[in-house]
């Protein structure tokens, strides 16, 4: 017989950015950060106002991890830049790649950089009201570009689980986002980011994982 799950209603604070009923939360804060920003200096020379400073936090609800159910949360990030690079979000491509993600942005103006795994690169921009979805196979990472903190609502497969390390193993995104000095934000070539080889772009894209089971 079939196991049926309880329905559950969580409310957003905007303010917070958490939700209600949420069944866990993480945070990472600024010195958890390093290593992100190409301005090492700046970095540096932030940490003794900064470093304890929650750069931005996670409440989520996660009923559990089996395959045909769903993840969702909220995200909440401080505005700010490190030298001219605004803040971003660790990134992620999702362990198992084929799984999307969905941001709905609710409060302020931000961007989902991502990179494919044989390094192109695409941006959306989410302000208020906005949709982003993010496709299979896609790295992904979320920039604050506004003055305001910036909260999104994510939602992903159950099973999708994350995979950090693809991104610091090729020195980085292969684009940074900072500041134009007109009020906006202009995409930028990462000079230390290094091409895949061809097995761990098979990897990403799944393809090592179908070879094996077929």
């Amino acid at each position: 017989m079939t196991q049926l799950f309880e329905p559950v209603g969580c409310a957003v604070d905007l303010e917070t950015g958490a939700i209600s009923n949420a069944t866990g939360a993480y945070q990472k804060r600024f010195r958890d950060l390093a290593g992100l920003y190409a301005d090492e200096a700046a970095f540096a020379a932030m940490q003794g106002e900064w470093d304890d400073t929650v750069v931005y936090e996670v409440s989520e609800f996660r009923p559990n991890e089996r395959s045909g159910d769903l993840i969702f949360g909220v995200t909440r990030m401080l505005p700010g830049k490190v030298g001219a690079e605004y803040f971003v979000t660790r990134g992620h491509i999702h362990r198992q790649s084929d799984r999307p993600e969905i941001y709905y942005g609710q409060k302020g103006r931000g961007l989902m950089l991502m990179e494919s795994p044989d390094g192109e690169v695409r941006i959306v921009e989410i302000d208020a009201q906005t949709v982003c979805y993010v496709p299979p196979y896609w790295i992904h990472r979320s920039v604050n570009v506004g003055d305001d903190e910036l909260v999104m609502l994510f939602c992903y497969p159950a099973d999708s689980g994350q995979d950090y390390d693809c991104i610091a193993k090729a020195g980085g995104m292969r684009a940074r986002i900072v500041d134009d000095g007109k009020g906006g934000w202009r995409k930028v070539d990462n000079p230390n980011w290094r091409m895949r080889d061809a097995a761990t772009i098979a990897a990403l894209y799944g393809q090592q994982q179908k070879e094996e089971t077929a």
